[in-house]
């Protein structure tokens, strides 16, 4: 869901002194008439006046410059970039053609150039409330938001009333993550000019954020009765839709986007996420492949195709696409900057010190943690970075000489690698995944003290996770956590299996007041209490028979001790567990119950029931 902050023009010309001469005269009443239909918004008629004037005098300033900004009006902005240059050529300190011809550089996304023409423009004016708001679209496209945000509030303060300036502002806010502000910002755009439709478009942006999709849904709706066949709102209409499961209406929105601007890459990148959402990945990847012809440096469409390819297991293009993640929005802040050298397969290891450090969540590190002892094998020295609670279990994996917690400055390294760019260094593809487990151990201590405590519980014992991290403060991963978590009265027909004894392994406050306000807790043995970080986990896990958990980190912990594993995936399933598959490559001990086309949990719980029911009836 991407938009572009909004520009405003350079003032035009209000009029003119009276001239002496009779042909200056002339040019003066077609100039007058000009601007009269130009601001009515006759660009063919306004179009035919300046050529008038420019066929009395060829370098006449204010015809140049105007009709550079009537092609910028129509679409083109290349040629307009090279009219007002013309212009320019006859005046080059004129700051209203300089901050014009920034608005169509920004156009053909060149941002530096757009940001060297605000610039001069500053220089020669420096109030000019309409650059800076300008220079802060500039600097919001290069990602530089705290300087567009100050450019945004250099503007404001020239002028309060400025509606172009808040409405920018809280786009910037937005991408700062700063999102109720961001809302502010678009609600006094908007109390200043109530039809403004790209701050409602952008106020849509700051709901969708905060998950309020509905009313998401409700500002890019009146952003396009503002302006039927806006192509932003439109695709941005499609992404609300899409949030709220609404996937073939999100088509639709996509698709009108692109016929309303062919050129609109995120449209195509957005149709192509909807559609990998409705299984069409073949579809999927024309449209990323699309969007990546209009702009290949379209960070977000390399990695959506990423995660396609992924899926489809096609793991040779998957991996080197998926280095893109870096430089897409989600996780461009996340990104580790490091002066030693990046390792990706290439250069030997013998003898070298190399720090892996995890990314993203805690699923991720215990997943892609098996190949630190392959990269050991290598001859290196490896110095391993994950997230506190995973630290105490990360040492029982073989080949790390030291693991440190995230925060800790690390030791002297030579090298670096994230974990989940370990799969494109050592090459892997579907068939050669190092699927041996265990690979990781539970504390003998702490499995004996469970062992103890579950002495007297003789029936099969089941461990039940049904909710995810929502990650908040990751808006798309928030996202994702609703599709793949349930609510716990969902699991209810589970719990009529009397053969088995149930046991929750569910952290996280919302979710834990689920089980503990339910009239089915007297059901599943709440011990969640005692378990203060993954060693303790997987203690637990290692004195259970069975887990049965939605997608998240507690399914890769148990994969990754060996133990059983049934998993409830969603429709819309994650790359890491392919298309159409029962079990895993990963993890050789899971077994996958996807829910149908329906997206409904009854089904995966009926047929879990079932087959608990066939494993551990008397």
């Amino acid at each position: 869901m991407k938009k572009q902050p909004k520009i405003r023009f350079g003032n035009m010309p209000k009029g003119f002194g009276a001239p002496q001469q009779t042909q200056l005269s002339r040019i003066a009443l077609l100039m007058a008439n000009a601007l009269g239909l130009h601001q009515a918004g006759r660009l063919a008629e306004a179009e035919k006046v300046y050529q008038q004037v420019l066929d009395i005098q060829s370098d006449q300033f204010d015809s140049l410059h105007l009709l550079g900004v009537i092609h910028f009006q129509r679409g083109n902005p290349a040629a307009a970039v090279e009219q007002i240059d013309r212009a320019l050529k006859r005046n080059p300190n004129d700051a209203a053609a300089l901050n014009n011809r920034g608005n169509a550089q920004l156009a053909l996304r060149r941002f530096d150039d757009a940001l060297a023409s605000y610039d001069r423009a500053l220089v020669l004016r420096p109030a000019y409330a309409d650059a800076l708001c300008n220079r802060g679209a500039a600097l919001h496209a290069l990602k530089r938001y705290d300087e567009a945000l100050a450019a945004c509030d250099r503007g404001i303060a020239l002028q309060p009333d400025y509606a172009e300036a808040h409405s920018n502002r809280g786009n910037t806010l937005r991408s700062l993550r700063r999102y109720n502000e961001a809302l502010a910002a678009c609600d006094r755009a908007l109390a200043l000019v109530p039809d403004f439709a790209e701050a409602h478009c952008y106020r849509g942006s700051a709901l969708h954020t905060l998950q309020r999709f509905e009313e998401a849904l409700a500002s890019f709706d009146r952003a396009l009765a503002l302006r039927p066949g806006y192509a932003e709102a439109l695709c941005n209409r499609g992404a609300a839709l899409h949030a709220l499961k609404r996937y073939d209406e999100a088509l639709v929105a996509c698709d009108c986007s692109i016929a309303s601007q062919p050129d609109y890459a995120e449209a195509h990148s957005n149709r192509g996420v909807t559609l990998q959402d409705l299984m069409r990945c073949e579809e999927a990847l024309a449209s990323f492949s699309r969007a990546l012809v209009l702009r290949p440096d379209f960070a977000g469409a390399h990695n959506n195709e990423a995660l396609c390819r992924l899926l489809i297991g096609d793991f040779e293009r998957g991996w080197q696409k998926h280095e893109w993640r870096w430089q897409a929005d989600q996780l461009a802040n996340e990104r580790r900057h490091f002066p030693q050298p990046l390792w990706l397969g290439s250069g030997e290891l013998a003898g070298r010190t190399i720090l892996l450090h995890a990314e993203q969540g805690f699923g991720d590190t215990l997943q892609f943690s098996r190949y630190v002892p392959l990269v050991a094998a290598r001859g290196a020295r490896v110095i391993l970075e994950v997230q506190r609670p995973l630290q105490d279990l990360m040492r029982t994996l073989a080949g790390a000489v030291q693991v440190i917690s995230q925060g800790e400055p690390p030791p002297a390294f030579d090298l670096h690698c994230p974990l989940l760019s370990l799969p494109l260094a050592l090459r892997t593809r579907l068939d050669t995944i190092p699927a041996r487990t265990p690979y990781l151990a539970a504390p003998e201590a702490k499995v004996r003290a469970w062992r103890n405590r579950l002495a007297g519980h003789a029936k099969p014992r089941i461990g039940l996770v049904w909710a995810g991290n929502p990650r908040k403060e990751l808006p798309n991963c928030n996202r994702v956590d609703a599709l793949r978590s349930m609510e716990f009265a969902q699991l209810a027909p589970l719990l009529e299996v009397s053969d088995c004894e149930f046991y929750s392994l569910q952290k996280g406050d919302d979710a834990v007041t689920q089980l503990r306000g339910s009239t089915l807790r007297q059901h599943v043995v709440d011990w969640t209490d005692d378990l203060h970080d993954f060693s303790d986990t997987a203690a637990l896990i290692e004195n259970l028979d069975l887990l049965i958990t939605v997608d998240t980190a507690v399914a890769h912990l148990a994969g990754a001790l060996n133990k059983p594993i049934w998993l409830l995936n969603r429709y819309n399933t994650c790359w890491r567990w392919l298309l159409d598959r029962e079990d895993s490559p990963w993890y050789p001990t899971a077994r996958l119950f996807r829910q149908d086309e329906s997206r409904a949990w009854d089904g995966v719980i009926a047929r879990v029931g079932a087959a608990l029911r066939d494993r551990f009836a008397r």
